[in-house]
């Protein structure tokens, strides 16, 4: 090569540090967002709805709502002049909307009654490991307790120790008169008698 070519001639760099090579998507880093068609919701959120909706069918008020809102449907259709009836005496569309109601109702009462029942096994499992717990630390305590008692068994007491020095006493007492001399005496008088 002459200096020439290498003087014209680019250096490209490369290895890790290679600024000019094409890259793909990094992989160090999230992807962004794609964009949906269909409009995205949150399960909990329509779960908290469904037993809002749910706890609601089941009060009082509900259905004192209810019955005023059939009681009047009924009486306006019946007592009001014709063209402003609505539904005449079969009450079909009556029928055809308390049946909407029930066909929405059903569904959010089970899926209400499904998050529940959700929420007590996880309540369930929580408590039963608590259970289970409090029954090993009470197993453990037991041993300890029954370790304890144990090695107080063996402890020499304050009472203990006195009635064995009131033992011993009373032995040196009945050594000292029944023999009149104590051993440590005797070998004592035995050293004065041989000199």
């Amino acid at each position: 090569m002459t200096p020439e070519r290498e003087g014209s001639r680019e250096r490209t760099p490369s290895g890790a540090t290679a600024a000019t090579r094409p890259r793909g998507p990094r992989l160090d880093q999230p992807r962004p967002p794609r964009r949906r068609l269909l409009p995205e919701w949150d399960p909990e959120a329509f779960g908290r709805l469904s037993e809002r909706i749910a706890r609601f069918l089941g009060t009082g008020r509900f259905i004192v709502w209810m019955t005023f809102v059939i009681i009047a449907w009924v009486l306006w259709n019946v007592s009001a002049p014709g063209k402003f009836r609505f539904d005449e005496y079969p009450f079909i569309f009556l029928t055809l909307v308390l049946s909407l109601q029930a066909s929405y109702a059903a569904p959010l009462i089970l899926l209400a009654q499904n998050r529940q029942d959700d929420r007590d096994r996880v309540n369930l499992e929580q408590d039963r490991k608590q259970n289970e717990r409090s029954i090993a630390d009470t197993e453990y305590l037991t041993r300890e307790i029954a370790a304890l008692r144990m090695g107080l068994g063996e402890v020499a007491t304050r009472d203990w120790i006195r009635s064995e020095l009131q033992d011993l006493l009373r032995d040196l007492e009945e050594r000292r008169d029944g023999h009149g001399v104590f051993p440590a005496d005797r070998s004592a008088r035995r050293d004065v008698d041989d000199r």
